[in-house]
């Protein structure tokens, strides 16, 4: 499976990145997720328990299952005042 990753606002400065094509066997977006935590480092960020995901421009919950060739988004809650 080859997935796009996409990472916004925060996540994108941490990691240096806009995003990414991820290639392997991913069941959910939080499979997806638990594997590039494993990356370590600035990777770490999605690891937040506030962080939000979308998959195919949706959002959606960790446990939303994944197709090959699917865009996946993560990005933290915004917060106003």
């Amino acid at each position: 499976m080859k997935l796009n990753v996409q990472y916004f606002a925060r996540y994108r400065e941490a990691l240096g990145r806009d995003g990414e094509v991820v290639e392997g066997s991913f069941a959910t977006v939080d499979h997806l997720r638990l594997h590039l935590l494993e990356r370590a480092g600035a990777f770490e960020v999605l690891g937040e328990q506030n962080l939000m995901c979308a998959r195919n421009q949706d959002l959606c919950q960790l446990g939303e299952p994944l197709a090959d060739g699917d865009e996946v988004a993560f990005f933290p809650t915004v917060t106003g005042g």
